[in-house]
C-alpha cells in the first residue's frame, strides 16, 4: 500500500515491491517472507539487498 507516495514494505504486494529499482520477483518474495520490519534499514538482512540497493530504494519505502 502506498503511504504518502511511499510503499510500505510491511504491507505492499509483491507486484508493488517489484516496481522498486532492482527488486524483482525473487527479492520481492524475500522481503515479504522477512516481514515485519521495524525500520527501512532492516531490509539489509534480506539476501540480495546490499548497501547500494538499500540506498536506491530508501527514499521510496517506509515501514508504516
Amino acid at each position: 500500500m502506498a503511504c504518502g507516495g511511499l510503499n510500505s514494505v510491511n504491507t505492499a504486494s509483491q507486484a508493488e515491491l517489484e516496481t522498486l529499482p532492482g527488486i524483482g520477483p525473487v527479492i520481492a518474495r524475500r522481503i515479504i517472507a522477512g516481514r515485519p520490519y521495524r525500520s527501512v534499514e532492516d531490509l539489509d538482512r534480506v539476501k540480495g539487498i546490499g548497501p547500494k540497493r538499500l540506498e536506491e530504494i530508501r527514499p521510496l519505502v517506509t515501514v508504516e
